[in-house]
């Protein structure tokens, strides 16, 4: 059974949806530009597509880790995608006062899979009333996210998904379990693929995550395969470049081929 994502306009085609963007907002010449480049190729294949740009990068390795190019300033950036190209935007949250500020500006609200189980986060993000997306965290099962899903829902707020992104495998690496998409699709929420940071390489001696972007089509196809109703792709002009997790984004001029392949996938099952 396929899941739409509440209060997210879906197009007649039934394809997936896609959560795609960078990872951070770095300025607001070159989001504009990821976000008029992926509305065109999304609105081409019919493909219901949500805007991603966090507005600050919390979770970082170092203290000299790029973080953001202020708050208000990213959450402009992304406000002004919404207006201009008529999506909607999602960005992450990572604590309880953020909640209200960050609703302003966007459609949805993630929650970092480290914080999944931080209860005042969850209440928070489902009080504004807006889509709250929920990543699974590294070091839980698919089934433990139901219970982070009972916390968003006895808030009053029945708009939410989740995301998975992965488990933990030994101290650098991460592997994706895909029994949990159609276990956690059993929880009546859309479900999501994170098709990057599944591939990362965390804890790195040198502090700067790794990743593998060469299975990025690999971990997307098999997410389509058992029944993911969303894929979560940060991508990027320049990922090598990129301020952010460069090293696990897709290249943006990748993004179109991927989808079609996707797409004939889907249409195959």
């Amino acid at each position: 059974m396929q899941h739409t994502v509440p209060g997210i306009k879906h197009t007649a085609s039934g394809n997936f949806f896609l959560m795609a963007g960078p990872c951070a907002i770095e300025g607001e010449d070159i989001a504009m530009r990821i976000a008029e480049r992926i509305v065109s190729i999304t609105d081409r294949l019919e493909i219901p597509y949500i805007f991603k740009g966090s507005y600050r990068k919390a979770n970082r390795s170092r203290a000299d880790s790029f973080t953001g190019i202020g708050d208000e300033k990213a959450l402009n950036i992304l406000q002004k995608i919404n207006r201009t190209f008529g999506v909607p935007t999602v960005t992450d949250i990572h604590e309880s006062h953020e909640a209200a500020m960050a609703a302003a500006y966007v459609d949805v609200l993630q929650i970092p899979a480290f914080l999944c189980r931080q209860t005042e986060l969850l209440v928070a993000a489902a009080k504004t009333g807006k889509t709250v997306n929920i990543k699974k965290g590294q070091f839980l099962s698919a089934g433990a996210m139901r219970f982070a899903v009972d916390k968003v829902k006895d808030a009053g707020n029945h708009r939410v998904l989740l995301t998975d992104r992965g488990n933990t495998f030994g101290y650098q690496d991460l592997i994706v379990d895909f029994r949990g998409i159609p276990e956690m699709k059993t929880f009546g929420v859309p479900v999501t693929m994170d098709c990057t940071h599944s591939l990362q390489q965390p804890n790195q001696s040198s502090g700067v995550t790794g990743g593998k972007p060469e299975l990025i089509e690999t971990i997307a196809k098999a997410a389509i395969a058992v029944g993911a109703d969303g894929l979560f792709i940060e991508t990027h002009p320049d990922p090598a470049n990129a301020k952010s997790d460069g090293a696990n984004m897709l290249h943006l001029d990748l993004l179109e081929d991927l989808l079609v392949k996707l797409i004939r996938l889907r249409a195959a099952l």
